[in-house]
């Protein structure tokens, strides 16, 4: 984790404090700021810390550092900037696969492109920030996915519990760019700020096809919606359009009159009733309609916690009745999609096929794999689960081994192969079955 410098923290500070104490003032003099060196020097480290692709132009850091160097491509990015001739590049376009089977298209823009929109980024969100609600938590400082959990378990235990699990459709494809940039536009009066913003918005959308040629897949002058997942500022972008939601659900006292609390991260929204959900889902019907957005109807759902799940964040969350004082709580697990993607990597890293890869390469892939989703989902009524996936890593590792060995008789794998030695002998991390509880 980068720490940010002084100068910039303090710069941040200034900003954030100021939008706290006028909740009506306009910044005017930002664009400045964007292309300090120090402002560009840190946000080259963040970018690069992100070990992010390369963009429409191929170009990679090391291309970079090896070419022109890092000084050099600063001080040409932040002349561009001062002069007011930077436009930026393409973005190109790659469709990742969805555990469905569908795709979703992911926007990378270039390394030049990623710097600049986190220079922008550092400056204006200390503002932004200043206005966000507390049930917003997705892609904020010091907010994370566990806290927006945390809040909907709270939430439940207080009499929460008829839940509408609202699924926004394409939300990133469909924000419409004028209604995003009237509402930058209202803490925001620096017009090469917003000027720089709706470039980012309208940049042109490339893809390679199957002949490795370039071609054209969205974006550019004439459209006038949808903000790529992928972009550095998209996050913010997206997160800034949706405040306006949860300012309007806020000022509208829906959770005082109505009994309803939105808890939202970032596109992933939940509305948590206690006297019923029928007019809380007419309000967010009529705020999204304001917002030109749409529900997904087929995913979008109606849930008694007590009577079934939700799923929320990667997890499965009902209200489950004590064995041990008979009392209910709000249970959280990780759902069974979850559980389903981290078999299905394991099993695909230890496929028979890849008994060419050395064995102490082939640990380390599961390791890094299975420790990350470990670091997310070990989390509250977990233990169960932990057991699961602790099982199907060890046998996925014996079968391999077997398979290496030429051990046909599963018995005598076992016996060769003991779970003890998986982890003293060949380093497979040890998945923890015990949940972390505070």
């Amino acid at each position: 984790m980068l720490t940010t410098p002084e100068n910039i923290r303090t710069l941040q500070r200034k900003l954030y404090t100021k939008a706290k104490q006028e909740k009506s003032y306009r910044f005017y003099a930002l664009y400045d700021k964007v292309y300090r060196a120090d402002i560009l020097g840190h946000a080259c480290n963040l970018v690069k810390s992100n070990k992010g692709s390369a963009g429409i132009d191929g170009v990679t850091f090391a291309d970079i550092e090896a070419k022109e160097g890092v000084a050099a491509f600063l001080g040409e990015l932040g002349e561009s900037l001062k002069n007011k001739t930077y436009r930026p590049d393409p973005v190109r376009r790659v469709m990742i696969p969805k555990s469905n089977g569908d795709k979703r298209p992911l926007g990378i823009p270039t390394i030049r492109d990623r710097v600049a929109q986190m220079a922008v980024k550092m400056v204006i969100e200390p503002i932004f920030e200043a206005d966000f609600c507390d049930n917003s938590y997705g892609f904020r400082p010091r907010k994370s996915a566990h806290q927006a959990v945390d809040d909907v378990t709270r939430s439940m235990n207080r009499g929460y519990t008829e839940v509408i699990d609202a699924d926004l459709s394409k939300y990133f494809d469909t924000i419409p760019h004028a209604g995003l940039l009237a509402v930058a536009a209202e803490r925001i009066s620096d017009g090469e700020i917003l000027h720089i913003i709706k470039m980012w918005l309208t940049a042109p959308v490339k893809e390679m096809d199957e002949d490795g040629k370039q071609r054209n897949a969205g974006g550019g002058k004439g459209n006038t919606k949808g903000t790529p997942q992928g972009g550095v500022i998209s996050p913010l972008l997206s997160n800034l359009y949706l405040h306006v939601l949860d300012r309007q659900w806020e000022r509208q006292g829906m959770e005082k009159t109505l009994g309803a609390r939105i808890v939202r991260y970032a596109d992933d929204v939940v509305v948590l009733c206690r006297y019923g959900t029928e007019r809380p889902f007419e309000k967010l019907r009529e705020a999204l309609d304001g917002l030109v957005l749409r529900l997904n109807e087929v995913k979008t759902r109606v849930v008694d916690a007590y009577k079934g799940d939700f799923d929320f964040l990667g997890f499965a969350i009902h209200m489950g009745k004590s064995k041990r004082t008979g009392n209910y709580y709000p249970h959280v697990q990780p759902s069974t999609k979850s559980i389903q993607t981290i078999k299905d990597r394991v099993t695909n890293l230890t496929a028979r096929s890849r008994t060419i890869v050395p064995m102490e390469a082939l640990v380390k892939e599961v390791n890094t794999t299975v420790r990350g989703w470990v670091g997310y989902f070990h989390y509250r009524n977990c233990s169960k689960t932990m057991g699961r996936i602790r099982y199907h890593v060890e046998e996925r590792l014996v079968a391999q081994l077997r398979k290496r060995h030429k051990v046909r008789d599963r018995k005598k794998g076992y016996v060769r192969f003991p779970k003890r030695s998986l982890y003293e002998k060949y380093g497979l991390f040890k998945v923890p079955t015990t949940a972390v509880w505070r």
